[in-house]
């Protein structure tokens, strides 16, 4: 593919996700003059976001703190499908890229296996439609992560295909962590070594936020959850261990890192040295917080009926009637 100097593909890209700025071209619109007006604004669609401190000082995104461009690992939470939150990713990626030459972005939505996919795309040996078809690309891939991905590839960023692949997990769920024993060598190395399920904070709070089923059931849902977790935060330290002096840009669901716990939690446990921090959404703004803060509106409640509910739950049961764990 051929490379182009990235302040170009910055002027190039930057009208992917400028808004709000009538009557002026995204070429002659800074990052420093939108953030500038935005900062000031209300939050009035759900394209808007800001980005606040832990102690709820608000941020431009080209005037970063320390912390974060020297971060080692920078872990963003996502509600999925929030359109806000997107536009953020791909605007921090932006800015990073511009401060860090040796950068690389890490995704929970690919798995190891399509780590080749990945990678065939972003040396265009193959189109959008082949990544998403043969890569897993999520059904939200085209309006949510191709901004995402589309800058990563114009900047020669490498992607990181961080996550385990979900019918693993999905029987992990089902029978336990016994599971990876019957993997052969191959399959057993998409998930990560080591998956600790012992008593931890994660764990607490996984629990708390389960509300059916029993014991047994409960502690393989953990388990599953947990090596989504342990999986990413591997994947991401190997790469750093293969790449001296980079940073990892990491997007995943909030429930995954938010407070320091799950993947980032995982990633500490790996490597301690390393330097994680953490952007939650939020929305509302906190003076006291333990990760950094996006503020955005807050998504549409899902569901107002209880049957809706349910039947939306039966729905994703069904998912798993096709999967076999032999």
């Amino acid at each position: 593919m051929k490379a182009y100097p990235f302040a170009l593909v910055l002027t190039l890209l930057v009208g992917c996700t400028s808004s709000n700025v009538p009557q002026q071209s995204a070429s002659q619109t800074s990052l420093s003059e939108r953030a500038s007006t935005e900062q000031n604004a209300p939050l009035k669609s759900f394209y808007d976001y800001q980005l606040y401190t832990p102690s709820g000082k608000a941020l431009n995104l080209d005037n970063l703190p320390s912390e974060l461009l020297e971060a080692d690992v920078i872990l963003v939470g996502e509600w999925h499908t929030h359109s806000g939150i997107h536009r953020f990713q791909t605007d921090l990626l932006k800015a990073l890229a511009l401060e860090n030459k040796s950068l690389a972005l890490s995704m929970e939505q690919f798995t190891r296996d399509n780590q080749s996919v990945v990678d065939e795309y972003l040396a265009s040996e193959i189109g959008e439609q082949t990544l998403i078809k043969q890569g897993g690309g999520w059904p939200n891939y085209e309006s949510d992560y191709r901004p995402l991905v589309e800058l990563a590839k114009q900047a020669n960023l490498p992607i990181i295909a961080s996550n385990a692949p979900k019918p693993i997990v999905r029987c992990i769920g089902r029978q336990g962590l016994d599971y990876l024993d019957k993997l052969d060598d191959e399959k057993r190395a998409l998930v990560a070594a080591q998956i600790d399920t012992s008593s931890s904070p994660y764990k607490d709070k996984f629990m708390a936020s389960m509300h059916h089923g029993d014991k047994a059931q409960t502690e393989r849902q953990y388990a599953a959850q947990l090596t989504w977790d342990a999986t990413m935060a591997e994947s991401i330290v190997n790469y750093l261990n293969q790449h001296n002096n980079s940073q990892v840009l990491h997007v995943a669901g909030k429930f995954h890192i938010e407070q320091g716990l799950g993947t980032a939690a995982q990633i500490q446990s790996l490597t301690p040295e390393l330097n994680v921090v953490v952007i939650s959404p939020v929305t509302s703004v906190s003076d006291d917080s333990t990760d950094y803060q996006l503020h955005v509106l807050k998504p549409p409640v899902r569901f107002v009926k209880q049957e809706n509910r349910m039947k939306a739950y039966q729905g994703l049961h069904k998912r798993n009637d096709t999967l076999t764990c032999d």
